[in-house]
């Protein structure tokens, strides 16, 4: 296995609410390494990708980059610089839909003078070959985190299924195709990082992962909080307030005081095997709990999420942009429908402009 190009780009791959942001900012105080806050191009666009016909053909991808720069244009945590369509459209940066993803990046690196781009949408774990068909030497870090404390966290923020049980279907999934990609690719490929491994030992797992990428580790990387992004995140909603902090290890267990017993034994239940060999604990009376029932699950949600939503409108900055892209993601599905072509999520839990992404 060769060594990564100079400039390949980093993608962050697991599942959100497991400490992406944290090293998003980490790898973005890196003098050569940028890593705006995603829009989620891929997430949200390759269910669409069958309805913008053949992207090779100009018109098609016009569409195509008017509605990736359209959810751009309502992101929850916006870009400092503007990018511009016709580039894109002219010369893409390869096949595909995530060549135009590719081409957003690139004008984002260059406009702030960086060598590298990085991707902290955790949801590239289902575009791993898509990315390396365009750029071979791209890197993934693998950013996983015990599932009862990630199932902890989206039960109060606006990213994320909200209910532990549906958490804990999301968490196994992208675990299991995040530990294909690794069996597929290599560990030259996908770099596992588990988050309280970063908490409890940040410069010498930073070490870790900066010979992974090929670059030199540097102290402001462990002064990430410093940074101008760092205070631009932690004032736009509160599941982004640490971002504003130094790496702590105080949320490690956060899912002891955050669940209750019944729910951390559901995560387990549903995530054991994949959660035991990631080497976390799996509590033995889980194999036998009682999973939730559906009318359950859907009545404890709706509650979850009308707290949630409440709070973040009287607290989150960017409450309303939130809900001005996920009417955005809704009319570009119904587009989508009238064009013919669109595909549905192939996890099948929860629609993703209802249930956020971070």
């Amino acid at each position: 296995m060769t060594g990564p190009g100079p400039d390949s780009p980093i993608l962050i791959i697991g599942t959100e609410r497991s400490g992406s942001n944290l090293l998003r900012l980490i790898l973005d105080a890196h003098s050569r390494i940028t890593i705006p806050h995603p829009p989620h191009f891929m997430r949200f666009l390759a269910p669409l990708a069958r309805s913008y016909g053949d992207l090779g053909d100009a018109r098609n991808r016009a569409r195509a980059v008017g509605d990736a720069l359209g959810l751009l244009r309502r992101h929850i945590h916006p870009w400092p610089h503007q990018v511009e369509a016709g580039r894109i459209i002219a010369d893409p940066a390869g096949p595909g839909l995530f060549g135009i993803v590719a081409a957003i990046y690139e004008q984002h690196r260059a406009a702030v003078g960086k060598a590298r781009w990085g991707c902290k949408s955790t949801f590239m774990v289902d575009h791993v070959a898509d990315v390396l068909g365009v750029f071979p030497d791209a890197r993934f870090v693998w950013l996983v985190r015990d599932p009862c404390d990630v199932a902890s966290s989206a039960k109060r923020a606006v990213f994320g299924p909200s209910h532990p049980y549906r958490m804990a279907q999301l968490w196994r999934a992208q675990q299991e195709s995040a530990q294909a990609a690794l069996d597929t690719w290599g560990p030259g490929v996908v770099h596992l990082l588990r988050y309280e491994d970063l908490v409890s030992n940040p410069e010498e797992e930073v070490g870790r992962l900066c010979d992974f990428l090929g670059e030199k580790p540097e102290p402001a990387m462990l002064k990430h909080h410093t940074s101008a992004a760092a205070r631009q995140t932690a004032g736009l909603a509160g599941a982004w307030r640490k971002a504003g902090q130094p790496v702590s290890a105080d949320r490690i267990g956060a899912g002891r005081r955050g669940l209750n017993t019944r729910e951390r034994l559901w995560v387990d239940k549903v995530a054991g095997p994949v959660k035991q060999s990631l080497g976390y604990p799996v509590d033995p009376r889980a194999g036998t709990t009682r999973a939730p029932g559906a009318l359950s699950v859907a009545l404890r949600s709706v509650q979850l999420r009308a707290r949630i939503e409440y709070r973040s409108m009287r607290e989150d900055d960017n409450h309303r942009a939130r809900l001005s892209r996920d009417v955005y993601i809704r009319w570009l599905r119904l587009k989508a429908l009238v064009r013919g072509g669109f595909r549905p999520s192939a996890r099948g839990t929860v629609p993703a402009a209802r249930r956020g992404s971070a």
